[in-house]
C-alpha cells in the first residue's frame, strides 16, 4: 500500500504542476480581461490550440497514471525484489534512449569522474597508473604534482597504499584509494624498478590535467611548444576543451612568441571535444572579427558567437591536424579557422557532431542529466552534424582542404596513438635527483619510446582519478565524444616485443605532421619570394 502511495503521490505532483501552470496560464488571461482596452474576441485557431494544449496536458497526466500503476506492480508483484532507484534509473535511461545518442544520464556513482572530464581537474597525487603482470605500477607522474615532487618515477611499484596491499587490486578500486579531499594525507609503499623500496607520505592537492601539450618536454619537464627551433615551427596538441584550455594556449602561444614562432601546427586529433566557451575562446585567439559559431535551439533564440580583434595572434601561417577521432568543439575550431581561411585543415574527416548539450544538475548535485538542447553551424552556415542516416557524400563534418586530406590506416593510427603516448610519459622526474636509482640523463626521443613500450604490457592504464574518463568513448551511440581508438589499440605482448627487437627497428612516420611541415615551409618560401 506505501509503494502503491508513492507512485501515486508522485502522480499527484505532476498534476499539481500541471495545475499550476494553467493557473498561471488562467490568471495571465484575467489579467488581460482588466485592461483597459476592449479584449479582441478569441478566433477559432485560438480556442482550437487552447483545447490541443488542454489535451494534451490530460494525455500527460494520464501517461503519468500508467507509469506509476506499472512501477507500482512491478515493486509489489515481481518475482524478485528489484531496488527502487534502479527501476527508476532504468526508466530515466529509457526515455533518454529515444533521444540521441548524446543525451544521457549521469549517476551519482559517475557524476565524479563526469565532472573531472569536464573541468580536468580532481583531489589527488597526481599520478597514471596502469597494470602489469598483476602488479600495480605508475604509468608516469603529472608534472607539478605531490607525487611528481616526492620523486616518484614512471615504472615504480604500489607495493600499498594506506597500508593495504595492492595485490589483486582492480585500477579501480586503487583510484578510490588514491583520490580524495584536498589536504588529505596518503601513504605509499614503493618499490622502484631496481628493486629499492621505500615509504612514501603525501598530501592530496587539487590536481589539474594538462589538456594543451606540445611536441616533448624540456630537461625541466615543462613541455617544448617548438617543433623545429631552426624554422621556429610551433606544435600544439589539445586533447579535450576544459576550463582551463584556452587560458593554458594563451600562455603557450606567448612562449611561442617570444621565440619568434613564424607557423603553428594545431593538433585536434583524437580530441573529442569539451565545452563550447573553450571551443569559442580558443577559435577568438585566432580569428579578429566575423562569426565562430552559431548554436539554435527548440527554446532559445538562434545565438551567433562573434570574433573580437582584441588579443588575436595574426601574422603566422597555421595547419590543423584532425581526424576521423575529433569531434564536438574540434569541428566548431577547425570549421571557424577553415572558413575564415586562417588555417589550412589536414588530415581526415571529422566525427561529425554538431549538437550542444547542457547538464542539469539532478538531487541538488548529486547526480545529472545531460541533454541536448541545441545544434551548432559553422560560420559559412554549413551543418556539421552527422545523422544515423547520413551518406557520405552527405554535408556533414569537417572535411580537409583539397590536396591535404592524409588518410591513415588503422595500423598507421595506432602506431600513432602508441608514439603519442610514449612521448607523454614523463621517463625520467628531473625534480628530484636524490634517489639513488634517479636516472643521471634524460632519455632521448628514440629511447623514451623504447622504454616506455618495455614498460606497458597493458592499453589499461587510467590517471589515478578515473580510468579513461579524458579519452573519447568507445562507444559512440552512448557518448557525446568520439570513440577512442586507443580503446581498439592492441597491447604489445612480450613475443611481439622478441621479435620486434630482433629486427632493425624503424622510427614511426607521422605522414599527416609532415603534410603540416610541408604546408608551413611552402608559406615560408612563398613569403621569401614575395
Amino acid at each position: 500500500m506505501a509503494a502503491r502511495a508513492h507512485w501515486w503521490g508522485l502522480v499527484l505532483g505532476v498534476s499539481i504542476a500541471f495545475a499550476a501552470s494553467r493557473g498561471a496560464a488562467d490568471e495571465k488571461a484575467a489579467d488581460a480581461d482588466q485592461a483597459p482596452a476592449k479584449p479582441a474576441a478569441t478566433t477559432k485557431s485560438e480556442d482550437d490550440a487552447a483545447r490541443a494544449r488542454r489535451a494534451a496536458d490530460d494525455e500527460y497526466f494520464e501517461l503519468y497514471k500508467v507509469f506509476a500503476d506499472t512501477m507500482h506492480q512491478v515493486e509489489q508483484n515481481y518475482v524478485k525484489d528489484v531496488d527502487r532507484r534502479e527501476l527508476m534509473e532504468a526508466a530515466i535511461r529509457g526515455v533518454l534512449d529515444k533521444l540521441d545518442p548524446y543525451s544521457n544520464y549521469i549517476s551519482p556513482e559517475e557524476i565524479s569522474r563526469f565532472k573531472t572530464s569536464v573541468e580536468s581537474q580532481f583531489g589527488g597525487i597526481g599520478i597514471q597508473i596502469t597494470m602489469e603482470g598483476g602488479q600495480l605500477k605508475i604509468l608516469s607522474p603529472l608534472v607539478g604534482s605531490p607525487a611528481y615532487r616526492a620523486g616518484l618515477q614512471a615504472g615504480d611499484a604500489i607495493v600499498a597504499i594506506n597500508g593495504k596491499p595492492t595485490a589483486g587490486v582492480s585500477i579501480d578500486d586503487a583510484v578510490k584509494l588514491l583520490k580524495g579531499e584536498a589536504g588529505t594525507g596518503v601513504e605509499l609503499a614503493v618499490s622502484t624498478a631496481s628493486g629499492k623500496k621505500r615509504d612514501v607520505k603525501l598530501e592530496r592537492e587539487i590536481i589539474h590535467v594538462e589538456t594543451v601539450l606540445g611536441d616533448m618536454r624540456k630537461s625541466d619537464d615543462s613541455w617544448d611548444y617548438m617543433l623545429d627551433h631552426d624554422k621556429h615551427i610551433g606544435y600544439i596538441r589539445i586533447t579535450s576543451f576544459s576550463r582551463d584550455t584556452a587560458h593554458d594556449l594563451e600562455a603557450a602561444l606567448k612562449q611561442l612568441r617570444k621565440e619568434k614562432l613564424r607557423g603553428l601546427i594545431i593538433d585536434l586529433r583524437f580530441n573529442p571535444g569539451g565545452l563550447l566557451k573553450s571551443a569559442t575562446d580558443i577559435a577568438d585567439l585566432f580569428v579578429s572579427e566575423g562569426l565562430i559559431v552559431k548554436t539554435v535551439g527548440r527554446n532559445t533564440a538562434p545565438r551567433e558567437v562573434r570574433a573580437r580583434r582584441a588579443g588575436t595572434y595574426e601574422g603566422f601561417p597555421i595547419a590543423v591536424l584532425v581526424n576521423r577521432y575529433s569531434a564536438s568543439a574540434s569541428e566548431i575550431v577547425s570549421a571557424c579557422l577553415q572558413d575564415h581561411h586562417r588555417a589550412i585543415i589536414i588530415g581526415e574527416r571529422t566525427w561529425g557532431k554538431g549538437s550542444v548539450q547542457n547538464v542539469i544538475d539532478l538531487e541538488d548535485g548529486k547526480s545529472a542529466l545531460k541533454l541536448t538542447t541545441a545544434s551548432y553551424w559553422r560560420p559559412s552556415g554549413k551543418n556539421i552534424h552527422r545523422f544515423p542516416d547520413a551518406k557520405e557524400t552527405d554535408e556533414w563534418g569537417v572535411t580537409p582542404d583539397k590536396g591535404y586530406d592524409i588518410k591513415l590506416s588503422d595500423t598507421e593510427t595506432a602506431d600513432l596513438l602508441r608514439y603519442r603516448r610514449d612521448r607523454d610519459i614523463l621517463l625520467v622526474n628531473h625534480y628530484k635527483t636524490d634517489r639513488l636509482d634517479a636516472p643521471k640523463k634524460e632519455a632521448t626521443p628514440g629511447e623514451k619510446a623504447t622504454k616506455s613500450s618495455d614498460q606497458k604490457s597493458s592499453g589499461n592504464s587510467t590517471n589515478e582519478d578515473r580510468e579513461g574518463a579524458e579519452q573519447p568513448a568507445a562507444n559512440p551511440d552512448k557518448s557525446d565524444q568520439a570513440p577512442a581508438s586507443g580503446s581498439a589499440v592492441k597491447p604489445v605482448t612480450s613475443a611481439a616485443k622478441g621479435k620486434s627487437a630482433e629486427k632493425k627497428k624503424t622510427e614511426f612516420v607521422d605522414r599527416q605532421l609532415q603534410k603540416a611541415l610541408e604546408y608551413l615551409n611552402t608559406k615560408f618560401d612563398e613569403d621569401r619570394t614575395s
